[in-house]
């Protein structure tokens, strides 16, 4: 019965952080809205270029393929992040993270191969 009680004061807590996570912003924008002060001006919905008047349409269109190159850096460069602790501490891991970490850099290959094949990284 003592082991049914101590369950429920784990979920206890997770319900008090829940809470709390989904109440703390609430009242923070809520507060936020009630004391800023609001004193709307035309001049506040003008768009600012450095004091001169905008004279043409501000939306510059990119082309995909730099959201992709930029995207396929940031995946491969977390690949790193996860890879230096396991080579920091390889000889304590043993053979199993080897073959791990070999399936996690495999899989990322594929990925790769695939991006190659889909001709993603052309660049023009």
């Amino acid at each position: 019965m003592d082991f049914l009680h101590v369950y429920q004061n784990h979920y206890l807590m997770i319900l008090a952080f829940l809470l709390v996570g989904i109440m703390l912003p609430i009242v923070a924008l809520t507060l936020g809205k009630l004391l800023r002060p609001n004193v709307p001006q035309p001049a506040k919905y003008t768009t600012y270029e450095s004091g001169i008047d905008p004279f043409h349409d501000s939306r510059v269109q990119f082309n995909v393929r730099y959201y992709m190159f930029a995207l396929l850096f940031v995946i491969f460069d977390v690949e790193t992040v996860f890879l230096y602790p396991w080579a920091v501490a390889y000889e304590e891991l043993g053979i199993f993270a080897l073959i791990e970490m070999l399936i996690f850099v495999v899989m990322l290959l594929i990925g790769l191969i695939y991006a190659w094949k889909k001709k993603v990284l052309k660049w023009m």
